[in-house]
């Protein structure tokens, strides 16, 4: 990044992919507030970033999400660079067997948290004339996603949303882009190979297996690959790239069993 000082906001900030996206623009001296659903996680990323502002924040609710925000715009005043990151995996099993309550809370994690920080986003933006907005969707928002319809959906919809936003907000100045990881190692994955394991009747070693199967790669990528093509994003490099859904997986070719 050109500028040393861009002030950036994360959700979903305190671990995985967010912390990640965190770290790297902290290294890059920015200015960085995170929020986060985990007391834990949002407690021990502030005493490693006291620097940073580090709140604890659900983003399926409005009146957090208000108190997060606010804060950023009381002690800074604005972002250039906002991540919608926030997400859950979701229910695994076949679309007759889930739970409607598990249904609702992945859609709303997801979709709903990325519509209150996009919101937020595009009116302190839309002052400024300038801003980039960066989704976290993933591969199986461009695909198909067998024992996962929920989070298929969500990530569509978040796909969706990206491309919407770059139309609307583009005479703004405000570039919007959305992520795409493959499948990315660490804690929250390997929850998600369990509860798939269990809906499939296979172990996690075949769950795991088959995710790389359908990759021409044949390979996991790291948070640190999502964080770095964030970083891109927000670099001078990327001044002109907008709209655009952008695969970080080694190529998926297929999410099929």
């Amino acid at each position: 990044m050109s500028n040393p000082q861009k002030i950036v906001v994360i959700t979903g900030g305190a671990a995985g992919i967010g912390l990640a996206m965190a770290e790297t623009f902290l290294a890059e001296n920015a200015l960085v507030a995170i929020c986060d659903a985990d007391p834990e996680a949002v407690a021990k990323f502030h005493q490693l970033h006291p620097e940073a502002i580090a709140q604890i924040a659900d983003v399926t609710l409005e009146n957090e999400m208000n108190q997060f925000l606010g804060e950023v715009e009381r002690q800074w005043g604005y972002a250039d660079v906002v991540c919608a990151n926030a997400g859950t995996g979701g229910p695994a099993g076949l679309i007759e067997d889930l739970d409607y309550q598990q249904w609702q809370h992945c859609i709303a994690t997801n979709v709903h948290g990325s519509f209150l920080t996009c919101r937020w986003a595009a009116r302190v933006m839309r002052k400024r004339g300038k801003g980039l907005i960066i989704l976290t969707s993933s591969t199986a928002g461009i695909m198909g996603y067998p024992f996962r319809s929920p989070y298929a959906a969500a990530k569509w919809a978040i796909v969706g949303i990206c491309k919407t936003l770059a139309m609307e907000l583009g005479s703004a100045g405000i570039r919007v882009n959305a992520i795409c990881p493959g499948a990315v190692e660490g804690d929250r994955m390997d929850r998600v190979l369990a509860n798939e394991a269990k809906a499939r009747g296979i172990s996690e070693d075949e769950v795991r297996a088959s995710y790389v199967t359908g990759v021409s790669m044949k390979t996991w990528v790291s948070a640190q690959d999502i964080a770095a093509s964030a970083l891109f994003l927000a670099s001078d490099a990327g001044a002109k790239i907008s709209g655009q859904i952008l695969s970080v997986d080694g190529n998926t070719e297929t999410l099929a069993l």
